[in-house]
Protein backbone atom coordinates (compact mmCIF):
# COMPACT_ATOMS: atom_id res chain seq x y z
CA UNK A 1 0.00 0.00 0.00
CA UNK A 2 1.25 3.46 -0.97
CA UNK A 3 1.58 6.56 1.26
CA UNK A 4 -0.99 9.21 0.04
CA UNK A 5 2.36 11.68 -0.24
CA UNK A 6 5.40 11.58 -2.47
CA UNK A 7 8.21 13.84 -2.06
CA UNK A 8 10.25 14.12 -5.69
CA UNK A 9 12.99 15.62 -6.99
CA UNK A 10 13.31 16.34 -10.45
CA UNK A 11 16.82 16.67 -12.50
CA UNK A 12 18.05 16.87 -15.62
CA UNK A 13 20.74 18.98 -17.79
CA UNK A 14 20.24 22.25 -19.22
CA UNK A 15 17.86 22.12 -22.72
CA UNK A 16 16.52 18.18 -21.50
CA UNK A 17 12.83 19.96 -20.81
CA UNK A 18 12.35 19.40 -17.15
CA UNK A 19 10.30 22.52 -17.02
CA UNK A 20 8.01 21.84 -19.78
CA UNK A 21 7.94 18.12 -18.29
CA UNK A 22 6.65 19.53 -14.76
CA UNK A 23 4.26 21.54 -16.48
CA UNK A 24 2.92 19.06 -18.54
CA UNK A 25 2.28 17.16 -15.16
CA UNK A 26 0.57 20.06 -13.56
CA UNK A 27 -1.57 20.86 -16.62
CA UNK A 28 -3.09 17.52 -17.24
CA UNK A 29 -3.55 16.87 -13.80
CA UNK A 30 -5.88 19.65 -13.95
CA UNK A 31 -3.33 21.60 -11.03
CA UNK A 32 -3.17 24.78 -12.84
CA UNK A 33 -5.34 27.58 -11.68
CA UNK A 34 -7.19 29.66 -14.73
CA UNK A 35 -5.61 32.84 -14.38
CA UNK A 36 -2.09 31.14 -14.81
CA UNK A 37 -3.53 28.94 -17.60
CA UNK A 38 -4.65 32.49 -19.26
CA UNK A 39 -1.29 33.75 -18.78
CA UNK A 40 0.77 30.97 -20.30
CA UNK A 41 -1.75 31.27 -23.65
CA UNK A 42 -1.04 34.99 -24.24
CA UNK A 43 2.45 34.35 -23.59
CA UNK A 44 2.89 31.64 -25.64
CA UNK A 45 0.55 33.41 -28.78
CA UNK A 46 3.23 36.24 -28.32
CA UNK A 47 5.75 34.41 -29.51
CA UNK A 48 4.01 32.78 -32.51
CA UNK A 49 3.12 29.55 -30.54
CA UNK A 50 0.49 27.36 -31.87
CA UNK A 51 0.55 25.10 -28.69
CA UNK A 52 1.16 26.43 -24.86
CA UNK A 53 4.50 26.84 -23.94
CA UNK A 54 4.12 24.46 -20.52
CA UNK A 55 7.31 25.44 -19.59
CA UNK A 56 6.29 28.98 -18.36
CA UNK A 57 4.04 27.32 -15.49
CA UNK A 58 7.22 26.88 -13.84
CA UNK A 59 9.74 29.49 -15.12
CA UNK A 60 8.87 32.48 -12.75
CA UNK A 61 11.72 34.24 -12.68
CA UNK A 62 12.39 36.96 -15.02
CA UNK A 63 15.90 35.56 -15.45
CA UNK A 64 14.60 32.08 -15.59
CA UNK A 65 12.71 33.36 -18.80
CA UNK A 66 14.85 34.83 -20.40
CA UNK A 67 17.21 32.25 -20.34
CA UNK A 68 15.46 29.36 -20.73
CA UNK A 69 16.48 27.40 -18.12
CA UNK A 70 15.55 27.08 -14.46
CA UNK A 71 17.78 28.30 -12.04
CA UNK A 72 15.92 28.18 -8.18
CA UNK A 73 14.61 25.12 -6.50
CA UNK A 74 10.36 26.32 -6.59
CA UNK A 75 8.01 23.73 -4.98
CA UNK A 76 5.39 22.40 -7.18
CA UNK A 77 2.25 20.86 -5.83
CA UNK A 78 -0.10 18.62 -7.59
CA UNK A 79 -2.49 15.61 -6.88
CA UNK A 80 -4.52 12.11 -8.19
CA UNK A 81 -7.10 10.65 -6.48
CA UNK A 82 -4.92 8.52 -5.36
CA UNK A 83 -2.10 10.66 -3.78
CA UNK A 84 -0.69 14.15 -3.20
CA UNK A 85 2.57 15.23 -4.29
CA UNK A 86 4.92 17.49 -3.75
CA UNK A 87 7.62 18.51 -6.42
CA UNK A 88 11.26 20.05 -5.66
CA UNK A 89 11.96 21.40 -8.94
CA UNK A 90 15.55 21.66 -9.32
CA UNK A 91 18.06 23.52 -12.14
CA UNK A 92 20.43 21.75 -14.19
CA UNK A 93 23.04 24.11 -15.14
CA UNK A 94 25.96 22.61 -13.63
CA UNK A 95 26.36 25.87 -11.46
CA UNK A 96 23.15 25.39 -9.69
CA UNK A 97 24.31 21.58 -8.30
CA UNK A 98 23.78 22.93 -4.80
CA UNK A 99 19.96 23.49 -5.68
CA UNK A 100 19.93 19.80 -6.51
CA UNK A 101 21.21 19.05 -3.24
CA UNK A 102 19.02 20.98 -1.43
CA UNK A 103 15.98 19.20 -3.48
CA UNK A 104 17.11 15.73 -2.67
CA UNK A 105 17.66 15.95 0.69
CA UNK A 106 14.15 15.16 1.56
CA UNK A 107 12.95 13.58 -1.25
CA UNK A 108 11.47 10.21 -1.52
CA UNK A 109 11.88 9.59 -5.14
CA UNK A 110 13.97 11.33 -8.46
CA UNK A 111 13.02 11.97 -11.53
CA UNK A 112 16.10 12.65 -14.16
CA UNK A 113 15.86 13.84 -17.13
CA UNK A 114 17.88 13.12 -20.31
CA UNK A 115 17.35 14.32 -24.28
CA UNK A 116 17.22 11.07 -26.24
CA UNK A 117 19.37 12.79 -29.18
CA UNK A 118 22.15 13.61 -26.48
CA UNK A 119 22.11 9.95 -24.27
CA UNK A 120 23.46 10.18 -20.83
CA UNK A 121 25.30 13.02 -19.90
CA UNK A 122 28.27 13.73 -17.29
CA UNK A 123 25.50 16.00 -15.96
CA UNK A 124 23.13 13.03 -15.35
CA UNK A 125 25.95 10.94 -13.68
CA UNK A 126 26.76 13.53 -11.56
CA UNK A 127 22.87 14.30 -10.60
CA UNK A 128 22.66 10.71 -10.00
CA UNK A 129 25.61 10.37 -7.75
CA UNK A 130 24.05 12.89 -5.92
CA UNK A 131 20.84 11.12 -5.37
CA UNK A 132 22.77 7.66 -4.54
CA UNK A 133 25.35 9.73 -2.04
CA UNK A 134 22.00 11.21 -0.33
CA UNK A 135 20.21 8.17 0.12
CA UNK A 136 17.27 9.12 -2.12
CA UNK A 137 15.79 5.26 -2.02
CA UNK A 138 14.38 5.29 -6.10
CA UNK A 139 15.13 6.52 -9.26
CA UNK A 140 13.11 7.28 -12.75
CA UNK A 141 14.56 8.08 -16.00
CA UNK A 142 12.47 9.83 -18.46
CA UNK A 143 14.10 9.71 -21.66
CA UNK A 144 12.59 13.02 -23.58
CA UNK A 145 11.99 14.44 -26.46
CA UNK A 146 11.82 10.72 -28.27
CA UNK A 147 9.57 12.28 -30.86
CA UNK A 148 12.97 14.02 -32.46
CA UNK A 149 14.28 10.43 -32.49
CA UNK A 150 10.90 9.09 -34.63
CA UNK A 151 10.43 7.60 -31.41
CA UNK A 152 13.12 4.91 -32.16
CA UNK A 153 13.20 1.60 -29.75
CA UNK A 154 16.80 1.32 -30.29
CA UNK A 155 17.31 4.91 -29.32
CA UNK A 156 15.67 4.22 -25.98
CA UNK A 157 17.24 0.91 -24.93
CA UNK A 158 20.86 2.22 -25.43
CA UNK A 159 20.42 4.93 -23.28
CA UNK A 160 18.17 3.06 -20.39
CA UNK A 161 20.98 -0.02 -20.78
CA UNK A 162 24.09 3.11 -19.89
CA UNK A 163 22.14 4.33 -17.48
CA UNK A 164 20.96 1.15 -15.29
CA UNK A 165 24.32 -0.01 -15.51
CA UNK A 166 25.57 3.08 -13.49
CA UNK A 167 22.63 3.51 -11.13
CA UNK A 168 23.91 0.10 -9.89
CA UNK A 169 27.59 0.77 -10.19
CA UNK A 170 26.34 3.21 -7.59
CA UNK A 171 24.57 0.77 -5.53
CA UNK A 172 21.01 0.83 -6.28
CA UNK A 173 18.90 -2.44 -6.85
CA UNK A 174 17.32 -3.27 -10.69
CA UNK A 175 14.25 -2.17 -9.09
CA UNK A 176 14.98 1.22 -7.43
CA UNK A 177 15.62 1.92 -11.44
CA UNK A 178 12.91 2.59 -14.11
CA UNK A 179 13.17 4.05 -17.54
CA UNK A 180 10.38 5.77 -19.27
CA UNK A 181 10.46 6.97 -22.71
CA UNK A 182 8.16 10.14 -23.25
CA UNK A 183 7.55 13.52 -25.15
CA UNK A 184 6.66 16.06 -22.33
CA UNK A 185 5.84 18.39 -25.44
CA UNK A 186 3.55 15.91 -27.13
CA UNK A 187 2.66 14.28 -23.32
CA UNK A 188 3.51 10.54 -24.68
CA UNK A 189 3.61 9.07 -22.21
CA UNK A 190 3.73 11.48 -19.12
CA UNK A 191 0.32 11.25 -18.07
CA UNK A 192 -1.56 9.09 -20.66
CA UNK A 193 -0.38 6.54 -23.05
CA UNK A 194 0.93 7.25 -26.06
CA UNK A 195 0.11 5.37 -29.52
CA UNK A 196 3.62 6.29 -30.73
CA UNK A 197 5.33 3.65 -28.80
CA UNK A 198 3.99 0.67 -29.17
CA UNK A 199 7.24 -1.18 -27.97
CA UNK A 200 7.04 0.13 -24.55
CA UNK A 201 4.44 -1.92 -21.85
CA UNK A 202 5.21 0.02 -19.18
CA UNK A 203 3.61 2.28 -17.08
CA UNK A 204 2.77 6.42 -17.75
CA UNK A 205 5.29 8.32 -15.48
CA UNK A 206 2.19 9.58 -13.79
CA UNK A 207 1.22 6.04 -13.58
CA UNK A 208 4.68 4.94 -12.20
CA UNK A 209 4.84 7.43 -9.34
CA UNK A 210 1.62 6.60 -8.66
CA UNK A 211 2.56 3.21 -7.43
CA UNK A 212 6.47 4.06 -5.68
CA UNK A 213 6.26 3.10 -2.59
CA UNK A 214 8.59 5.50 0.27
CA UNK A 215 11.17 3.60 2.05
CA UNK A 216 12.12 4.94 5.59
CA UNK A 217 15.54 6.99 4.97
CA UNK A 218 17.88 6.75 7.74
CA UNK A 219 14.95 6.31 10.89
CA UNK A 220 16.25 3.37 12.48
CA UNK A 221 18.24 4.95 15.35
CA UNK A 222 15.34 5.43 18.00
CA UNK A 223 14.40 8.90 19.73
CA UNK A 224 15.84 12.11 18.63
CA UNK A 225 14.76 15.82 19.06
CA UNK A 226 16.73 18.90 18.35
CA UNK A 227 15.60 21.39 21.35
CA UNK A 228 14.37 24.13 19.61
CA UNK A 229 12.78 26.63 22.10
CA UNK A 230 12.65 26.33 25.95
CA UNK A 231 9.14 27.08 27.44
CA UNK A 232 8.30 28.78 30.71
CA UNK A 233 4.96 29.93 32.86
CA UNK A 234 6.24 30.88 35.78
CA UNK A 235 2.97 31.28 37.03
CA UNK A 236 2.02 27.43 36.84
CA UNK A 237 5.43 26.34 37.32
CA UNK A 238 5.51 24.93 33.59
CA UNK A 239 9.21 24.33 31.63
CA UNK A 240 8.61 21.91 28.18
CA UNK A 241 11.43 21.56 25.90
CA UNK A 242 9.80 22.29 21.80
CA UNK A 243 10.93 20.94 18.80
CA UNK A 244 10.15 18.44 16.19
CA UNK A 245 10.98 14.54 16.58
CA UNK A 246 13.36 13.80 14.29
CA UNK A 247 13.36 10.05 14.31
CA UNK A 248 11.25 7.36 15.81
CA UNK A 249 8.62 8.18 18.35
CA UNK A 250 8.31 9.43 21.98
CA UNK A 251 5.25 8.94 24.67
CA UNK A 252 5.11 9.48 28.10
CA UNK A 253 6.91 7.31 30.74
CA UNK A 254 9.53 6.93 27.97
CA UNK A 255 13.37 7.40 29.36
CA UNK A 256 15.59 9.88 27.36
CA UNK A 257 19.36 11.42 27.77
CA UNK A 258 20.02 15.11 27.10
CA UNK A 259 22.67 15.53 24.92
CA UNK A 260 25.18 16.16 24.76
CA UNK A 261 25.90 17.35 28.78
CA UNK A 262 24.09 13.30 29.40
CA UNK A 263 21.65 13.48 32.18
CA UNK A 264 19.25 10.57 32.13
CA UNK A 265 15.77 11.26 32.86
CA UNK A 266 11.48 10.44 31.77
CA UNK A 267 9.41 12.46 29.59
CA UNK A 268 6.28 12.86 31.87
CA UNK A 269 4.27 14.68 29.06
CA UNK A 270 3.83 14.78 25.49
CA UNK A 271 2.36 18.59 24.39
CA UNK A 272 1.33 19.62 21.11
CA UNK A 273 -0.79 22.17 19.53
CA UNK A 274 -3.58 20.13 19.90
CA UNK A 275 -2.94 19.04 23.68
CA UNK A 276 -0.98 16.25 25.29
CA UNK A 277 -0.95 12.90 23.14
CA UNK A 278 0.03 9.57 24.44
CA UNK A 279 2.32 9.03 21.27
CA UNK A 280 4.28 11.69 18.60
CA UNK A 281 5.57 10.12 15.94
CA UNK A 282 8.56 11.55 13.62
CA UNK A 283 7.41 14.74 11.90
CA UNK A 284 5.23 16.12 14.86
CA UNK A 285 6.46 19.41 16.91
CA UNK A 286 5.90 18.39 20.28
CA UNK A 287 6.90 20.45 23.85
CA UNK A 288 8.09 17.74 25.87
CA UNK A 289 7.66 17.85 29.68
CA UNK A 290 10.50 15.81 31.72
CA UNK A 291 10.22 14.52 35.23
CA UNK A 292 13.60 16.04 36.25
CA UNK A 293 14.76 19.69 36.25
CA UNK A 294 17.03 19.82 33.46
CA UNK A 295 19.80 22.05 32.23
CA UNK A 296 18.80 22.11 29.02
CA UNK A 297 18.85 24.65 26.22
CA UNK A 298 18.50 25.25 22.05
CA UNK A 299 20.67 23.54 20.53
CA UNK A 300 20.45 20.42 22.87
CA UNK A 301 19.47 16.71 21.91
CA UNK A 302 17.28 14.97 23.58
CA UNK A 303 17.44 11.04 22.62
CA UNK A 304 16.27 7.76 23.62
CA UNK A 305 18.72 6.67 26.53
CA UNK A 306 18.53 3.17 25.36
CA UNK A 307 20.07 4.31 21.92
CA UNK A 308 22.14 7.54 22.35
CA UNK A 309 24.18 8.57 19.43
CA UNK A 310 27.94 9.08 19.96
CA UNK A 311 28.85 13.09 20.90
CA UNK A 312 32.24 13.88 19.56
CA UNK A 313 34.42 16.88 18.97
CA UNK A 314 35.84 14.80 15.83
CA UNK A 315 33.53 14.33 12.91
CA UNK A 316 34.18 11.90 9.80
CA UNK A 317 32.27 13.13 6.98
CA UNK A 318 30.99 13.44 3.34
CA UNK A 319 30.12 17.07 2.27
CA UNK A 320 29.40 18.87 -1.27
CA UNK A 321 31.71 21.53 -1.37
CA UNK A 322 28.96 24.77 -3.03
CA UNK A 323 31.51 27.76 -2.49
CA UNK A 324 33.28 29.38 -5.37
CA UNK A 325 36.21 29.48 -3.00
CA UNK A 326 38.21 26.35 -3.23
CA UNK A 327 37.71 24.40 0.28
CA UNK A 328 42.15 23.57 1.39
CA UNK A 329 43.19 21.74 4.47
CA UNK A 330 43.04 24.50 7.76
CA UNK A 331 39.65 26.05 6.74
CA UNK A 332 37.61 27.51 9.28
CA UNK A 333 33.80 27.79 8.84
CA UNK A 334 30.65 27.33 11.45
CA UNK A 335 28.50 23.93 11.60
CA UNK A 336 24.99 24.08 11.63
CA UNK A 337 23.47 20.59 13.03
CA UNK A 338 19.77 20.59 13.73
CA UNK A 339 19.66 23.48 15.88
CA UNK A 340 22.92 23.93 17.33
CA UNK A 341 26.11 26.50 15.57
CA UNK A 342 29.25 25.54 16.19
CA UNK A 343 32.58 26.83 15.04
CA UNK A 344 34.82 24.48 13.14
CA UNK A 345 38.31 23.80 11.60
CA UNK A 346 39.24 21.27 8.48
CA UNK A 347 42.55 19.98 9.42
CA UNK A 348 42.40 17.25 6.75
CA UNK A 349 40.61 16.27 2.98
CA UNK A 350 40.64 12.70 2.96
CA UNK A 351 39.45 11.72 -0.04
CA UNK A 352 37.93 13.69 -3.27
CA UNK A 353 34.88 11.91 -5.33
CA UNK A 354 35.31 11.57 -9.55
CA UNK A 355 31.31 11.17 -10.02
CA UNK A 356 31.96 10.49 -13.79
CA UNK A 357 34.59 7.33 -13.40
CA UNK A 358 33.20 6.45 -9.79
CA UNK A 359 36.64 6.92 -8.26
CA UNK A 360 38.50 8.33 -5.43
CA UNK A 361 41.81 10.73 -5.10
CA UNK A 362 43.10 10.00 -1.72
CA UNK A 363 44.38 13.15 0.34
CA UNK A 364 43.28 16.03 -2.30
CA UNK A 365 45.09 19.43 -2.06
CA UNK A 366 41.72 21.20 -2.08
CA UNK A 367 37.69 20.76 -3.21
CA UNK A 368 36.00 23.39 -5.55
CA UNK A 369 32.73 23.94 -6.51
CA UNK A 370 30.12 20.87 -7.09
CA UNK A 371 32.94 18.37 -5.77
CA UNK A 372 32.36 15.76 -3.47
CA UNK A 373 34.49 14.62 -0.62
CA UNK A 374 35.73 12.81 2.32
CA UNK A 375 36.46 15.41 5.18
CA UNK A 376 37.61 15.06 8.53
CA UNK A 377 36.46 17.76 10.80
CA UNK A 378 37.25 19.60 14.47
CA UNK A 379 34.32 20.91 16.08
CA UNK A 380 34.68 23.61 18.78
CA UNK A 381 31.57 22.10 21.31
CA UNK A 382 31.11 18.10 21.21
CA UNK A 383 28.09 17.22 19.62
CA UNK A 384 25.65 14.01 19.58
CA UNK A 385 25.73 12.64 15.93
CA UNK A 386 24.51 9.95 13.95
CA UNK A 387 26.02 8.36 10.08
CA UNK A 388 23.97 9.86 7.78
CA UNK A 389 23.01 6.24 6.73
CA UNK A 390 21.30 5.72 9.80
CA UNK A 391 19.34 8.73 10.24
CA UNK A 392 19.81 11.76 7.65
CA UNK A 393 18.27 14.16 9.92
CA UNK A 394 20.66 13.92 12.51
CA UNK A 395 23.32 12.75 10.47
CA UNK A 396 22.95 15.63 8.13
CA UNK A 397 24.49 19.29 9.03
CA UNK A 398 25.61 22.76 6.63
CA UNK A 399 28.99 24.13 6.41
CA UNK A 400 28.97 28.25 6.92
CA UNK A 401 30.77 31.05 6.04
CA UNK A 402 31.08 32.66 9.06
CA UNK A 403 31.99 36.56 7.34
CA UNK A 404 28.91 36.62 5.24
CA UNK A 405 26.63 33.57 6.63
CA UNK A 406 26.58 32.31 2.65
CA UNK A 407 26.28 28.10 3.08
CA UNK A 408 29.58 26.60 2.10
CA UNK A 409 28.66 22.69 1.95
CA UNK A 410 26.11 20.33 2.83
CA UNK A 411 27.35 17.49 4.31
CA UNK A 412 26.75 13.76 5.57
CA UNK A 413 28.32 12.65 9.06
CA UNK A 414 30.23 9.07 8.59
CA UNK A 415 31.17 7.61 4.81
CA UNK A 416 28.50 8.43 2.75
CA UNK A 417 31.09 8.07 -0.35
CA UNK A 418 31.39 4.27 0.40
CA UNK A 419 27.83 3.74 -0.58
CA UNK A 420 28.66 5.04 -4.30
CA UNK A 421 32.15 3.82 -4.83
CA UNK A 422 31.75 0.14 -3.34
CA UNK A 423 32.57 -2.35 -6.25
CA UNK A 424 33.45 0.47 -8.25
CA UNK A 425 37.20 0.34 -7.80
CA UNK A 426 39.14 3.07 -8.03
CA UNK A 427 39.87 4.43 -11.81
Amino acid sequence: MTSDLLRLVTAGSVDDGKSTLVGRLLYDTKSVLSDQLDAVLRSSAERGLTDPDLSLLVDGLRAEREQGITIDVAYRYFATPGRTFVLADTPGHVQYLRNTVTGASTADHAVLLTDARMGVLPQTRRHLAVMAMLGVPGITLAVNKLDLVGFDEGVHEAIRDEFVAHALSLGYAEDQVTTIPISALAGDNVVTRSGRTPWYDGPTLLDHLERVTPDQRGCDVGFRMPVQYVLRDGDQGYRGYAGQVAAGRVRPGDQVVVLPEGKVTTVAAVDTPDGQVDEAPAGTPVTLVLDDDVDISRGDLIAEAARRPEVAQELDATICWLAGTPLRPGARALLKHGTRTTSCVVPELVSRFEEQQLSTEDRPDELVLNEMGQVRLRVADALPTDAYTDCAATGSFLLIDPQDGDTLAAGMLGDALSAVTTGAGDA
